[in-house]
């Protein structure tokens, strides 16, 4: 196995309850795959917008219960709060930014480019004057809000390397693909002034010399914006992993609501740990693996591209 120290994997919940059986399956995996690639394995509480107390240390816990190891200590997102205002105001300084006075009704109502998905900006304040930013930041402070702040892309898409999406279950462990996907001139600070998710977790990533990102396959069409920044900001474009995500008995993304779904839902129905590792494992048509380290051994990058498709969970009754 090749050691890459400099390198990473990571795993990054946001501390806002705890975590779904879907989740901990997302976080073998990532996992899995950095320590099979001789990468270190990195965590990141993304604590800066959704915040339960307890939330953290409960998901650190449950983690931790399965198994799972990682490069101590953990890193706190809010503890880097000076470092993401100063990004932000290099990027600034650059001429990269401009505020935005739209609302989401006012994208969703805007006329876009063809073939431009749902929701992409589609620069309305990008040009405008100073007289009619003006006028739009007296609006907004008359109505109790205030504007974001985007991105002025230079470019309209961006080719991001994809290790599981894409790439034939026969290709050689280390195959990669391609993938082109849109970049609009998305949001980098939210009017209420917190940072926006694609900003912050591309700091931190760097920061923490991520270089593997293993995630859900719902944010697959955002990984060209995050790694376009990451570009312009100097710092280093990840090789992504996007892998099905667990849904419940309607199709539906799994949540907490669909009932006993986290660890300790499942031990009080009578599971271990090593059921909820081996329900993962066989999930992803791995063989009936039941720790962390036998998970490890089985999660292959060729596997993972075999198991297509999102994976049912039926909770069991307790």
């Amino acid at each position: 196995m090749t050691t890459r120290p400099h390198s990473a994997g990571r795993y990054a919940p946001s501390p806002s309850g705890r975590l779904h059986i879907g989740n901990l399956r997302t976080a073998l995996i990532a996992y899995g795959l950095a320590v099979r690639s001789g990468r270190r394995f990195v965590m990141r509480v993304e604590d800066i917008d959704r915040v339960k107390e307890g939330a953290a240390a409960d998901q650190l816990a449950d983690l931790a219960a399965l198994g799972i190891t990682w490069q101590h200590p953990e890193l706190y997102q809010s503890t880097r709060a000076e470092a993401h205002q100063q990004a932000l105001a290099e990027l600034t300084r650059r001429s990269l930014t401009y505020e935005c006075y739209c609302s989401r009704k006012d994208i969703l109502a805007a006329p876009t480019a063809p073939h431009t998905p749902p929701g992409s900006y589609p620069g309305t304040c990008r040009d405008i004057s100073e007289t009619e930013r003006e006028r739009a930041r007296e609006r907004l402070a008359a109505a109790g809000r205030s504007p974001s702040i985007r991105l002025r892309a230079d470019t309209r898409s961006f080719t991001v390397t994809e290790q599981i999406v894409g790439v034939s279950p026969i290709a050689p462990e280390d195959a990669t693909t391609s993938y082109t996907g849109v970049v609009d001139d998305f949001v980098l600070r939210r009017g209420d002034g917190v940072l926006a998710y694609n900003l912050v977790a591309v700091l931190d990533d760097a920061y923490q010399g991520v270089d593997q990102v293993c995630r859900g396959d719902d944010l697959f069409a955002s990984a060209p914006r995050q790694a376009y920044l990451a570009a312009i900001l100097g710092v280093t474009e990840p090789v992504y992993a996007h892998v099905p995500l667990v849904v419940n008995e309607e199709g539906a993304r799994l949540a907490k609501r669909d009932g006993s779904v986290t660890l300790p839902q499942l031990i009080e129905a009578g599971w271990t740990t090593g059921d909820v590792i081996e329900w993962c494992a066989t999930s992803l048509a791995l063989p009936r693996v039941r720790t962390a380290e036998d998970f490890v051994a089985e999660c292959s990058l060729s596997a993972l591209r075999a198991a297509c498709g999102p994976h049912v969970f039926a909770p069991p009754t307790p």
